[in-house]
């Protein structure tokens, strides 16, 4: 296998933020007198595309709005939080996407958040010009679990699947890049430990044992 690019997944795997989904959700749904604890809810809905999430929702709450509406309202809270609160890092994170761009690796950035969730999240964080492209559900017509968003970013980058590696931390993730045929990699954060990584090309405990692997790889 040669590896001439590696496409990370945004939430769980390169920023912990998780939580500030969480929260958003909370203070969305605290009018209709729905709550979560934090700790089901993520394992809940970590990794699961926002709509799937309100339809579901919607359905066990007998909740009056449409599912679209929690959607929209979700992705609308989360984009203007992030603006000014940016989620703390994965362990290793910076470390790893430095020293790829350095190594001269081509990276994607390929999310299922919404591209008014992500950019400010990687802007703020200085990566946003790391990336050779970035990829959100906003730019395919389906997108995780669904192959599509990694065909994109691979068609944008021009390297095809088997010269290239994906990096999950959710069942949803993992599913997605195999429908690309990509080699991926998932490291299961505390919300995700018991998702099934069967599929998985491997799995591995950081970001830094990643790039301890990807190294012996190059």
């Amino acid at each position: 296998m040669s590896i001439e690019a590696v496409l990370f997944d945004m939430d769980g795997t390169l920023v912990d933020s998780e939580s500030v989904h969480y929260n958003c959700w909370s203070q969305l749904l605290a009018p209709f007198g729905v709550c979560y604890k934090e700790d089901d809810f993520c394992r809940r809905f970590s990794g699961r595309p926002t709509i799937d999430a309100a339809k579901e929702i919607k359905q066990v709450h007998n909740l009056s709005v449409s599912s679209r509406y929690l959607a929209d309202e979700k992705y609308r809270l989360f984009s203007e939080y992030v603006k000014t609160n940016l989620p703390p890092l994965m362990p290793y994170a910076e470390n790893v996407l430095l020293a790829a761009k350095e190594q001269g690796l081509k990276m994607a950035l390929v999310t299922g958040s919404a591209r008014h969730e992500a950019e400010p999240i990687l802007k703020g964080l200085g990566f946003y010009d790391l990336f050779d492209t970035v990829v959100t559900k906003d730019d395919v017509i389906n997108p995780k679990p669904a192959g599509d968003p990694y065909l994109l970013a691979l068609k944008s980058m021009q390297v095809a699947a088997q010269n290239a590696i994906a990096v999950e931390d959710t069942l949803t993730g993992v599913t997605a890049a195999n429908n690309a045929a990509l080699a991926v990699v998932a490291i299961a954060n505390k919300h995700t430990q018991k998702h099934d990584f069967s599929k998985a090309t491997q799995q591995m405990q950081s970001l830094e044992e990643f790039w301890q692997w990807l190294q012996s790889q190059l």
